[in-house]
């Protein structure tokens, strides 16, 4: 009786049953191209001729380059190895790939001074870009530049640590008077960094660079893809904080700084870049002293930064203004002065709506910096369409030089995409 009442009780199961996984239809890369490419008449038409365009191109440029010659020492020599075949001459690439990255005039066996400034670049810019790192880290930041500039240019190590200094100066000069006026703080740290560096320059001896640890290199040695990185961090560094003050400047209840602001950002934007380069070529050099020696590359990371500048200026003003009046009101009820409120309350909300349109101005910037080759200047498109088109070896290879470029290109400028829309991932509180 009691074995015939203990099989009649029900079975309690102790442990959960595993899921069943889910069907194949509903689930991984069939799902998705159900829910993407599928999922109506016309997206299945749109795929399809998508898909047929992605196989025509992929058809004419796959054989081309799998078919590739990367070993010869000249455009002959590829066509006899190819033998009518279709397939890119890349022997360029091998054979002239220290002129596409350094130019023809830099010392080859000083390669590894831009190169290691390269690499010192992300560790100066991770503390920027990165602002959850501590910030200690920022003293990197600051004395990449000094670094920098003797790895690049070489020479006596004088000149950069007298430039350091100068900015130290000023800024120490700057925190001094702050407090009383934002403008006495200013003027006073840019005077205070003038006058060290008028001095220091009068001491550091003429021959100073015949006795470098490292090789002086002037600046028309530059060139090559190391150019166009050089002025793109460059501009980009210095025009973010002008296009800051120029739009708080146009924003000024004062109607002399208002102006200003105003007739200078209207001006560069009515003008092309390229005639900003002729002027910085060929006219800038009559605005400096008669005795001073100022190179090229300076006069064009002025007029480049000018004209970035003035287009971030409005990029921000378009965050200013996108703000609330309430934010400007809950920073005079704190008491914060100007120079705070700006800092602490306005800056960081109006830069974080301005970051896709000043990122867009940083990648138009660094493409816009290839039309250097126009001044003579040789960049990397300035090294394909001279020395390296124009000699006999390799006239006439085209897709593969340019090719190159424009991976290049696209690598930062994808890179520099990615980073922003991570930042405003990251910076996007309000929805969260």
């Amino acid at each position: 009786m009691s074995d015939t009442h203990a099989n009649s009780v029900a079975f309690v199961r102790t442990e959960q049953v595993p899921p069943s996984p889910p069907p194949f239809q509903t689930s991984g890369p069939v799902k998705w191209a159900k829910d993407n490419l599928f999922s109506t008449p016309l997206y299945t038409l749109l795929t399809i001729v998508a898909a047929y365009f992605i196989y025509v191109i992929l058809a004419n440029t796959l054989p081309w380059i799998l078919n590739g010659v990367w070993s010869t020492s000249s455009l002959a020599e590829c066509r006899e190895v190819l033998d009518g075949v279709s397939g890119g001459c890349f022997s360029v690439l091998t054979e002239r790939w220290n002129q596409l990255l350094f130019g023809f005039t830099y010392p080859s066996e000083e390669y590894w001074r831009p190169t290691l400034a390269f690499i010192l670049l992300f560790a100066a810019a991770a503390p920027v870009l990165f602002y959850k790192l501590p910030r200690k880290l920022l003293i990197i930041t600051g004395l990449f530049p000094f670094v920098a500039y003797y790895l690049i240019w070489g020479g006596t190590i004088f000149t950069p640590i007298l430039a350091l200094v100068g900015f130290v100066a000023g800024y120490f000069v700057y925190q001094r008077f702050v407090a009383g006026s934002f403008a006495a703080g200013f003027f006073g740290g840019v005077a205070a960094a003038l006058v060290v560096w008028n001095i220091g320059g009068m001491l550091i001896p003429e021959n100073a660079n015949e006795n470098a640890m490292l090789l002086a290199v002037p600046s028309r040695d530059l060139g090559g893809f190391m150019l166009n990185m050089m002025l793109g961090v460059t501009c980009v560094s210095l025009s973010v904080p002008l296009g800051i003050a120029l739009a708080l400047g146009r924003q000024s209840d004062m109607p002399l700084i208002k102006w200003i602001c105003v007739v200078f950002i209207e001006f560069i934007r009515g003008v092309p870049l390229i005639t900003l380069l002729f002027v910085a070529s060929v006219m800038l050099a009559y605005f400096f002293p008669p005795e001073s020696t100022t190179d090229l590359f300076l006069r064009v990371v002025i007029m480049i930064t000018m004209f970035s500048s003035a287009y971030i200026a409005e990029v921000i003003r378009g965050g200013l203004a996108a703000l609330p009046r309430g934010q400007y009101e809950a920073a005079d009820s704190l008491g914060l002065d100007y120079p705070q409120a700006m800092r602490l309350i306005i800056l960081p909300q109006a830069l974080k709506i301005s970051i896709p349109g000043i990122v867009n101005i940083a990648v138009g910037l660094f493409k816009d910096t290839t039309l250097v080759s126009v001044i003579s200047m040789f960049d990397i498109l300035g090294m394909i369409r001279g020395p390296i088109l124009a000699s006999t070896e390799w006239n006439g290879v085209y897709w593969e030089l340019l090719g190159f470029a424009a991976l290049l290109f696209f690598v930062v400028c994808y890179g520099i995409s990615q980073y922003s829309q991570w930042l405003e991932r990251q910076l996007a509180t309000d929805h969260r």
